[in-house]
This record gives structure tokens, sequence and C-alpha cells, in this order.
């Protein structure tokens, strides 16, 4: 992929690119993954060469990076899994081969986001949005039946001593409450599919992820 296009800073546009990331880019992947998982998050999830090098040799049409005049700032990772509706449950660990994505299958029926990062100081552009976009774009592209991820629930923790976490998806899902991930997915399509507890070791969401998908629309999906 190598798609160009404007991103407005205060109403200014500003010239970006949205292409698969290469080994040359891998320092400053890691540096983004700093900036935007600080501590209390584990550092042991940060991206690493050894994973960053398997994105490009085993999924390449997964491995996305934005660049803002010329400024790397974002990155997007999948992989193909088959997935069945019927057996929704798994952990992060367990879908991605704990970011490594050694699991990959070129003929997967399902797209698997394995992590979405764009620098704290660019996020007021909706380059995760255009990032987004691009990964839907791979899902028709490759005739995959869906793009499917767990959102954590970065915001739980703040209201984890008040109410259950399917009390606050459901607070999320009708406006009461905003949630900086769920809340940012559903601005992007992806619709709930599954709560899902010891998904991801995170502090902030207790565990906790929301299975959440993208179906194609140029395909007819069973329900």
């Amino acid at each position: 992929m190598n798609k160009d296009f404007f991103v407005f800073d205060s109403n200014i546009p500003r010239k970006a690119v949205i292409r698969n990331y290469t080994e040359q880019d891998f320092e400053n992947l890691i540096r983004i993954q700093h900036e935007c998982f600080p501590p209390p998050f584990p550092s042991e999830l940060l991206w690493n060469n050894e994973q960053l090098s398997n994105h490009v040799k085993l999924f390449p049409e997964g491995a996305l990076c934005v660049e803002v005049e010329g400024v790397l700032c974002g990155s997007m990772t999948g992989l193909r899994v088959d997935f069945s509706p019927q057996h929704p449950l798994h952990s992060w660990e367990e879908i991605t081969s704990n970011g490594y994505i050694t699991n990959h299958k070129n003929t997967g029926n399902t797209i698997y986001i394995v992590d979405i990062s764009v620098s704290p100081t660019y996020r007021s552009l909706g380059i995760g949005k255009w990032l987004m976009q691009s990964m839907y774009e791979v899902v028709v592209h490759l005739d995959a039946d869906r793009l499917l991820g767990g959102g954590r629930l970065s915001g739980f923790h703040r209201q984890s001593s008040n109410m259950s976490a399917e009390e606050y998806i459901e607070k999320v899902l009708c406006g009461e409450l905003k949630d900086p991930v769920i809340t940012f997915l559903l601005k992007c399509g992806r619709t709930p599919v599954q709560l899902v507890e010891n998904y991801l070791d995170d502090e902030e969401s207790k565990n906790y992820g929301l299975l959440m998908e993208w179906k194609n629309p140029f395909k007819k999906l069973a329900p």
C-alpha cells in the first residue's frame, strides 16, 4: 500500500502517506510504542525487532505505518487467522502468537488487529481513523470476511470499583461513559462481538478486552 492524502492541523492541510513499513522503520516504530503506552502498561508487550521482522516477512500487507510530512507517527499491524463466530473466546497472546504472528495463515478468513499506535502529539489529526480505514481496504482487497480485534477497556480502572466490566461496556455503548479505546473503535465503524476476561495483561483495563469487528460489506456472511 502507498496512499497519499492530507490531514488537517488547525485547518492547515499537511501531506501524509500510509504505506507498508519496512526494517528501516523499526527504530521509530518502537519509539512510537513507548510514547503511546507508558507505564503501567507492561513494557514486555511493546514491539521488539524480532516481532517487527516477522510482521514484514509473514504478512507485509498487514504492516502499515503513517508519515506526516516525512515524520513517522503511527502504525497498525494485522495477521490473517481463521475465526469462527461460534467460538469467539481467546486471549491476545493466543491469537497473535504473543505479537510474533507465527500463526499467520495466508488463507485465513479474518484479518486480526495486533496493534494500532499513534504518537500522542499527532492524535488530533485523525490518523487513527485513517489507519483503520486503510486496513478495511486490505480486508476488501484480500477478500477476507472481516477485520477483528480486541479493544482494551483503558478507562475501566476508574470505574471498576463501582461496576462490572459488562456494566461499563453498556454505559459506553449508550453514551453515558467514554472509553479512550472502545469509543474510538466505535467511531471507526467497529461493532462489539464479545467481552473477554483475561484478554491482555493490562492494569488499566483490569485485563479485559472487547472483541470488535468490521464485516466486509462486499461479502455475504452467515449471521
